[in-house]
């Protein structure tokens, strides 16, 4: 960045760093600085009887100063939270040089620096608990100027809300949104409580492959890159399934993991192309057994996160205790679209399409004509937890075929708020009824389906093998993370979620050259 592109108020803080480091003091140091107190540690525990934080070291970033001559205060934020700080020029400068208060605190710090702070907890004349700082530490200067968010008579001024800002700028979000955080908190909740809940039940935390030679285990269009020394393409993963499946294969009962996954398609609010989906195996189940581990989990994640089992999502109070509804797809449909559509060819599932105005496009077969009548009908209806159960055979492509009717499959996807939140099968473990599944898929790619599933002769082999009756589950993270906290897109519960890349003058200029 040339110098010329900064801002007077970045100017001035780069000159305040040169400043510093004439003074002799090194404004991003490299010696630990034992800290051994946050600010809701000392808010939580301090007893002004007992004086019981006598010697209190904190660090945190500035966010705000009020200087009254010889004395001032500032608000300390940490990880924690914030807590303030009386900063006595004579305490902090206890000898005739008064250059640290004078100087460096007055003129060369700014909001937003990081300093860490030894002294004791008190409280002021006002009842105010804070820190009397006995000295003063630059640990970090700021050269930005944080967005600072003031509020006058009830009305908040610059707010850092602008949603792309903050997306694209989370490290800032977090500064002067602290409350973020909380969702972030509880998105590890989530993650913690899912995890021992599976460890509790005999299942093994795993890693699979996130490049891939055969991108399968859902269908979705893959992301391709190319590794040089093979010389061959990979796709980054679109699900950790066929993996999983053959660690059962290989004599795990059961098996877990939090995957990232990629699949090359759109973008929207409950969509992001990098996302966490959780898989689960467990060997000598079926799918409704998975429906009951389910239900027992998320209840015991709505307690964990919110305290009870019914609350908000979006508008609507949705009770997470089981036990769940369960709708089989073509009698969801029966009853949201008003049509059978058992036993419908290609042909007169089309014309069903029409006659109810469903977008549908030619390569779509059997399969995805139904999912476009259940999502478009169905779907928006289904607003307390819902298991909708025994999809057609064309439409699950891993599933083990239903006991009682072949047509069907023994899957279901849980459905909250009209939104997918889980799939899960009884899984398909016949070897050549998974190969001519997968040649079925083949012929959709053939037909110009870029999301039908590619085949796997490996996990052919695999089957080939023996794999013992198992069911799995897939959940998404996010969403599910959307739900227990409210969030209303999937940006909200993401650190860093995808964005178009900003424009500056350097990619300009690299673009005309």
């Amino acid at each position: 960045m040339e110098f010329t592109d900064l801002n007077e108020q970045e100017i001035g803080r780069r000159e305040s760093l040169a400043k510093l480091r004439e003074l002799g003091i090194e404004p991003y140091p490299a010696a630990e600085y034992k800290i051994n107190a946050t600010a809701q540690q000392i808010k939580e525990g301090y007893d002004p009887e007992k004086n019981n934080f006598p010697e209190v070291v904190i660090a945190g970033r500035m966010m705000s100063r009020r200087i009254m001559g010889a004395a001032s205060f500032i608000e300390l934020q940490d990880s924690t939270g914030r807590i303030q700080v009386y900063v006595k020029r004579d305490e902090i400068c206890p000898g005739e040089d008064k250059t640290l208060y004078n100087t460096v605190f007055k003129k060369l710090l700014d909001i937003g620096d990081v300093i860490g702070i030894e002294g004791f907890a008190f409280i002021t004349q006002t009842g105010q608990l804070s820190i009397h700082a006995k000295n003063l530490t630059v640990l970090s200067k700021s050269l930005r100027v944080l967005p600072i968010v003031k509020e006058k008579e009830g009305e908040v001024y610059d707010a850092f809300s602008d949603p792309e800002l903050r997306y694209r700028m989370r490290y800032v979000d977090l500064i002067v949104n602290p409350q973020v955080k909380e969702t972030f908190v509880k998105r590890a909740k989530i993650i913690a409580t899912m995890r021992e809940y599976f460890n509790e039940n005999g299942c093994l935390e795993v890693e699979t492959p996130i490049l891939q030679s055969i991108p399968g285990g859902a269908t979705a269009r893959p992301f391709i890159t190319h590794h040089n020394t093979l010389d061959i393409p990979l796709y980054l993963r679109i699900a950790n399934e066929l993996y999983l499946k053959r660690l059962i294969v290989g004599g795990f009962n059961g098996v877990y993991e939090f995957a990232k996954d990629f699949r090359n398609e759109g973008m929207d609010r409950t969509h992001n192309p990098e996302f966490t989906c959780m898989e689960i195996y467990v060997a000598y189940k079926d799918y409704k057994w998975m429906m009951a581990f389910v239900e027992t989990m998320l209840e015991k994640i709505a307690l964990t996160i919110n305290g009870k089992t019914k609350f908000d999502v979006w508008g609507n109070e949705i009770e997470f205790k089981a036990p769940y509804r369960k709708l089989p797809m073509l009698e969801a449909i029966k009853e949201y679209a008003g049509v059978d559509v058992a036993g419908m060819d290609e042909t007169a599932l089309r014309k069903v399409c029409a006659d109810l105005n469903v977008p549908v496009s030619k390569e779509m077969g059997v399969g995805k004509l139904i999912d476009a009548i259940f999502g478009e009908y169905c779907e928006k209806n289904l607003i307390q937890p819902t298991f909708i159960t025994d999809y057609p055979v064309e439409m699950s492509p891993l599933t083990k075929r239903h006991r009682e009717n072949p047509a069907l499959t023994e899957r279901f996807e849980l459905f909250v708020n009209g939104k997918e939140l889980a799939n899960a099968y009884s899984e398909l473990n016949d070897p050549i009824d998974q190969l001519e599944r997968f040649n079925e898929q083949a012929r959709l790619k053939n037909a110009g389906d870029d999301e039908a599933m590619y085949i796997d002769m490996d996990f052919v082999r695999a089957l080939e093998y023996g794999m013992p009756p198992t069911s799995g589950l897939g959940m998404g993270i996010d969403r599910l993370t959307m739900m227990m906290t409210g969030a209303t897109t999937i940006q909200d519960v993401l650190f860093f979620p995808q964005m178009r890349p900003q424009v500056t003058k350097t990619t300009q200029n690299e673009s005309q050259e």
